[in-house]
């Protein structure tokens, strides 16, 4: 009997997610939310309880040849904060757990640390637990995040309707070319070791790549105002592959506008000195950690008063699909192209 073997790489971290989780239902009346979101939702009774977990590994996710183990302990603490803002809750423990290979040090492991207590305290959230085992091959991190929210406040990707303004915090594509920058240093070093980084005049891309900043001040702001995200997601995959995200769940269409995608100037530069197309880092790039979120039109003149935040586009009918207007006003597919594990040529 023939036992077929399909490789991971050919359906994605989707699409293994889909086949191992196709038939599980919730059995506890307390699970408000499962799978499918950017975190659990548990019924608290008079709030709801938040929670979502993320893996870091070495060679994948990072690379201790340029990220600085404080700023990745920091990083690793905003990877998961971010998925609760997201969910328009606000976080309140961490859970933190390590797999270290034995070239790790005590002191390493403290400076790691360093990093996740930073991002810890200056976001208010306490460190309640973990584990530490070892690894036969360099660092794991493993953090769950737990938050909460009242039921009525939660927001969900499956929110948007048609007519629905698209925003997104801060900029796009930043991480992506701070990414970019750093291989090719750490190409260059190990090619010739005398040759220091050139990193000057860089600053901004360099630190969205290694100290990203969770957007907590997204969800205080609009709830001074009022608003109600119809649905949000955080853009860690790419702008394009979030937004799909959406509109799948929601069952819609969606239009942005190229020109009105917010980038910043120093991205913009590299992305020229690198022949790479700024709008192509903002939708694939990912790794930005913003908030992309959709609201009922009828708030567009209160979003006004918000700073750091972007109308890029609007909400349409399912069988218009996903499209990207240009600068000289011509309309293409969006393609999910952004961060993708189990890529077949790993």
């Amino acid at each position: 009997m023939d036992h077929k073997s399909t490789p991971i790489g050919a359906i994605g971290e989707f699409g293994l997610i889909e086949k191992l989780t196709d038939g599980i239902s919730a059995l506890r009346s307390s699970t408000v939310k499962s799978i499918g979101d950017d975190a659990a939702v548990l019924d608290m009774g008079s709030f709801c309880s938040v929670i979502s977990t993320d893996l870091l590994v070495e060679g994948i996710h990072f690379d201790l040849g340029y990220t600085p183990l404080k700023h990745l302990g920091y990083k690793a603490v905003m990877v998961n904060l971010s998925d609760l803002y997201a969910m328009n809750a606000m976080a309140t423990q961490i859970t933190v757990s390590l797999a270290l290979s034995n070239r790790f040090s005590v002191e390493a492991v403290e400076e790691l640390y360093r990093g996740i207590q930073a991002a810890a305290y200056e976001y208010g959230v306490d460190i309640v637990g973990g584990d530490t085992t070892s690894s036969m091959s360099g660092l794991i991190i493993s953090i769950t995040a737990i938050g909460q929210a009242p039921r009525e406040k939660l927001v969900y990707r499956n929110g948007a309707k048609v007519g629905d303004l698209i925003c997104v915090t801060g900029d796009l594509g930043a991480a992506y070319l701070g990414l970019q920058l750093l291989e090719r240093e750490k190409q260059i070093y190990l090619e010739n070791p005398e040759i220091q980084p050139d990193l000057e005049g860089q600053t901004y891309i360099v630190q969205r790549q290694l100290k990203p900043m969770a957007r907590r001040d997204l969800g205080i702001n609009l709830q001074n105002l009022n608003i109600l995200p119809s649905s949000m997601i955080d853009v860690s995959d790419g702008l394009s592959s979030d937004l799909m995200h959406i509109a799948r769940q929601s069952e819609v269409g969606a239009k942005i506008v190229e020109e009105w995608i917010p980038i910043h100037e120093e991205a913009k530069m590299m992305a020229l000195k690198f022949q790479i197309d700024p709008s192509t880092c903002a939708l694939n790039g990912g790794e930005d950690y913003e908030i992309l979120f959709t609201v009922d039109r009828k708030y567009e003149e209160d979003l006004h008063d918000l700073d750091d935040i972007s109308v890029i586009g609007e909400i349409m009918p399912a069988d218009y699909g996903l499209k990207l207007v240009t600068s000289s006003g011509n309309e293409h597919d969006l393609q999910a192209q952004g961060w993708r594990h189990f890529d077949d040529t790993e």
